[in-house]
């Protein structure tokens, strides 16, 4: 639920927002500022134990803030990292993993551009399942 305060500034209350079910399995998110103009996003993220957030690139800077649990980087150049409450890790342009959740885990997420999500046949899809190069390519210069 988000209000406009004074046409500049912008109330969410996340406590009155219903979890949203991602694509994949254990994986929530609550939406609490989306730009469709750039791809600037930002959300509250839950995932049950277990839960794997699978092969991702992050086109631009990714920052995440662990308030439960703990997110683990199953594969990668950082394999085994692990952030657990009151943690933040930020991730560079390019960066590539999988992550997840032993325990299950809450994290707040700002993505400057929708993450690109490799699947077994080669796709590269977003979040929502959608082509990552037809949804967000025209964001990518260069």
């Amino acid at each position: 639920m988000t209000e406009h305060v004074d046409g500049h500034s912008h109330l969410v209350r996340p406590g009155a927002m219903e979890w949203q079910k991602t694509r994949f399995e254990g994986c929530e998110a609550k939406p609490l500022m989306f730009d469709r103009k750039t791809g600037l996003v930002t959300a509250l993220m839950r995932m049950a134990p277990g839960s794997v957030l699978p092969d991702h690139e992050h086109v631009g800077i990714e920052q995440t803030w662990v308030i439960e649990g703990s997110l683990v980087d199953k594969d990668g150049p950082m394999a085994g990292l692990t952030v657990g409450p009151g943690e933040f890790v930020w991730r560079e342009p390019g960066s590539r993993h999988s992550a997840w959740c032993p325990e299950g885990g809450v994290m707040l997420a700002i993505f400057q551009i929708p993450n690109k999500f490799y699947d077994e046949e080669g796709r590269v899809k977003d979040l929502a399942g959608n082509d990552w190069q037809a949804a967000w390519g025209h964001f990518v210069k260069g």
